[in-house]
């Protein structure tokens, strides 16, 4: 079978990066552009860093900001009814995965309608035409969403999330400016670099891995490795190097897919509107240990990744140690909680989250393969913190 790739058309990197943006329109020869941005970014003049730019260059925009963590199935809605009142013919995404998720559920609308109920998109939609253009701009070093074919949307009156894979919703134009990321406060910057974190460690072990993947995704893990605990304490280095990790990984795991951390991590959103980020940090190591036996030796270069020295001299429960000991000391050095309860989980609610994970499109991706049972063995684990 062969391997794929997506990609973005075009990507740009670094400090002042978002100049670009204007460029871009202009030489798509764009008339308007519908900005999605949630309303914090836009209290606190992050959505302006790029409005002043397309106003400065005379290019006409309108802003939706209807948009919430774990965007709603109704945020969607409001926003294809917003854009086909505008008058527009792009999108610039600007935020964190939020943003951009309803930004792509939006263009795959406006240019699929037959899929205007949204529920539709779960899974692989047979969509017929590519989105409406994005020019992605993310604000957090996590998601990788401006480089991705993924989007995640929740369904409230069902109580679930669902993941979206569809090769026409990739942004056209990424814009990675780890000067739009500078805001980012301390707890926001350690849970969406661990959820980065969590998709380099995921795409490297899941069983659609190969070379070209596995060698995006060690990069993107030394890279998590050597600048989060920077980029908390707004270390401009740790920033950029933020950005970029989270990006590289985007590239591998976005065709490879994830696993069964994101898996369990969808249903607590769901269930407890839980930051996706603070999830994922949350199970990740729990998830590394119920895998650890199938994995090879892919733990011995997460641990090398990770700055752990000497692994090749390890036996192979020692190098698999090694690397979960060293991403649960990254995730304590960052200030991410260690168990379910610390972050409001309900006891009672395992069995239901326990279903809810083996219905996600994710976990079927997982090199340890899952029953509810196993996956309530690990809520319960990473509840109690045994």
């Amino acid at each position: 079978m062969a391997n794929r790739i997506n990609l973005n058309g075009t990507s740009y990197h670094g400090a002042g990066a978002i100049a670009e943006i204007a460029n871009e329109a202009k030489a798509h020869a764009f008339k308007k552009a519908f900005v999605c941005s949630d309303p914090d970014l836009i209290k606190f003049n992050v959505t302006s860093k790029v409005t002043d730019i397309l106003e400065k260059e005379g290019l006409e925009y309108e802003i939706y900001s209807d948009i919430k963590a774990n965007p709603t199935i109704q945020n969607v809605q409001n926003g294809v009814a917003a854009f086909k009142k505008s008058g527009a013919d792009y999108i610039i995404a600007i935020g964190g995965g939020s943003s951009m998720d309803t930004a792509k559920a939006i263009g795959i609308i406006i240019a699929n309608p037959e899929f205007e109920d949204v529920r539709s998109l779960e899974g692989t939609a047979p969509t017929k035409k590519p989105c409406v253009p994005i020019i992605a701009v993310p604000t957090t070093a996590g998601t990788a969403a401006e480089v991705t074919i993924n989007y995640v949307i929740t369904d409230v009156e069902k109580k679930r999330k669902f993941v979206c894979v569809d090769t026409h919703d990739i942004p056209v134009v990424a814009v990675i400016d780890p000067d739009m990321m500078s805001s980012m406060p301390k707890g926001l910057t350690a849970a969406t670099g661990m959820d980065a974190l969590t998709h380099a460690i995921e795409g490297y072990t899941t069983q659609a891995a190969w070379e070209l993947a596995d060698t995006l995704n060690l990069k993107a893990i030394e890279l998590i490795a050597k600048n989060l605990r920077k980029a908390v304490e707004n270390d401009p280095d740790g920033r950029e190097g933020m950005a970029l990790g989270q990006y590289v990984t985007g590239m591998a795991f976005s065709n490879v897919g994830l696993g069964v951390v994101h898996g369990m991590a969808h249903p607590l959103s769901a269930f407890y509107d839980t930051p996706h980020g603070v999830a994922n940090a949350v199970l990740l190591p729990y998830v590394m240990a119920f895998n650890a036996p199938y994995t090879g030796e892919k733990f011995r270069e997460i641990a090398r990744a990770m700055g752990i020295g000497n692994v090749d001299a390890m036996s192979q429960e020692e190098y698999r140690q090694a690397a979960i000991d060293a991403v649960r000391q990254l995730s304590k050095d960052v200030g991410i909680p260690q168990t379910l309860r610390e972050i409001g989980v309900k006891e009672e609610d395992l069995e239901a989250l326990s279903e809810a994970a083996m219905a996600d499109v994710c976990t079927g991706g997982n090199p340890r393969p899952c029953s509810k049972e196993l996956v309530w063995e690990v809520y319960k684990t990473a509840f109690n913190g045994k």
